[in-house]
């Protein structure tokens, strides 16, 4: 009698412990996932800005253009990261 009943209290904890993992592997995938919304807002800075420079020195417009794709490139790489974060947790 004993040993069903603790069976029993181990199967439960062995289901609940796999449910929690798995709960806090979504919590941990929705974190990562509003780490986006830093590039985001930093692209769309830099971009303005960059709109803004060429506003200013049209005759600069290929210097500058180079620098705001690669420094898009660059911070897109965040995000990216954090994409790919959220979908190895929710994998899991």
């Amino acid at each position: 009698m004993f040993e069903t009943i603790f069976d029993s209290v181990i199967r439960f904890a062995a289901e609940y412990n796999e449910h929690f993992s798995s709960g806090m592997a979504y919590l941990g995938a929705g974190i990562a996932v509003v780490a986006g919304l830093g590039p985001g807002i930093g692209q769309g800075f830099a971009a303005g800005k960059a709109a803004e420079a060429v506003g200013r020195q049209p005759e600069a417009q290929g210097k500058i253009l180079v620098t705001t794709l690669v420094t898009q490139a660059v911070a897109e790489t965040t995000g990216l990261y954090a994409l790919l974060v959220a979908f190895i947790l929710i994998g899991k």
